[in-house]
């Protein structure tokens, strides 16, 4: 990847970011008259600032993006057979799931009765779905560091909106939801950024992420 193809996808992120930070925080506000910073009356405002917030989240998750890629290398160079960090990657994936729902469980009275357990199913779901179509694009080698990609690196970047007593529903939905767009962005078109050239024609290096 060279210089131009990374400025591409950092402010192309950041978009993303602050599209859908401001469509998911104008219909929380729509739906929650107490969502936001001063109602529906200051509904334009608190769009414009809503998608300055969806440009810091779009830059933070690409932090988390190519630290998750960093740390991908160090693997397989540690590991030296893909199918043991993969295997761990799937271990981890499904012991942070179960870890968000218990951690929303204990953190209930915060929250809506229902969120403990369908946040989780559908942050998986979801998960699944990208994983499914970066397969489709590229090989089948891809489909767990997807998984792990959406599952654990989103719950990480989200992590801010998962503790502490300001935690609730809204703050949850409001970060998770963009850096979870974000991540998929990112991963949908990493393949398409890093393929190789072959001479006289340009085939698609199917890659492992």
């Amino acid at each position: 990847m060279n210089l131009r193809k990374w400025f591409f996808l950092f402010w192309s992120t950041m978009a993303v970011g602050g599209v859908v930070t401001m469509l998911v925080g104008t219909i929380m506000q729509w739906t929650d008259q107490s969502f936001g910073f001063m109602g529906l009356q200051a509904a334009g405002f608190n769009a414009v600032m809503m998608a300055l917030v969806g440009l810091l989240f779009g830059a933070f998750s690409q932090m988390g993006f190519f630290a998750y890629l960093t740390l991908n290398y160090i693997a397989l160079s540690v590991f030296r057979k893909s199918y043991l960090w993969n295997a761990l990657q799937a271990y981890t994936t499904l012991f942070a799931l179960g870890g968000l729902g218990y951690m929303l469980y204990e953190n209930r009275q915060n929250l809506n009765s229902w969120m403990f357990w369908s946040l989780p199913i559908v942050l998986g779901a979801a998960s699944w779905v990208v994983a499914y179509f970066k397969v489709k694009q590229t090989n089948g080698n891809a489909f767990v560091p997807t998984l792990f990609l959406q599952v654990v690196v989103t719950m990480l970047e989200a992590w801010p909106s998962l503790q502490g007593e300001g935690s609730n529903t809204s703050s949850i939905v409001f970060m998770m939801v963009p850096m979870f767009v974000c991540n998929a962005y990112q991963i949908m078109w990493l393949h398409r950024l890093v393929r190789k050239e072959t001479t006289g024609s340009a085939t698609n290096a199917k890659t492992a992420v």
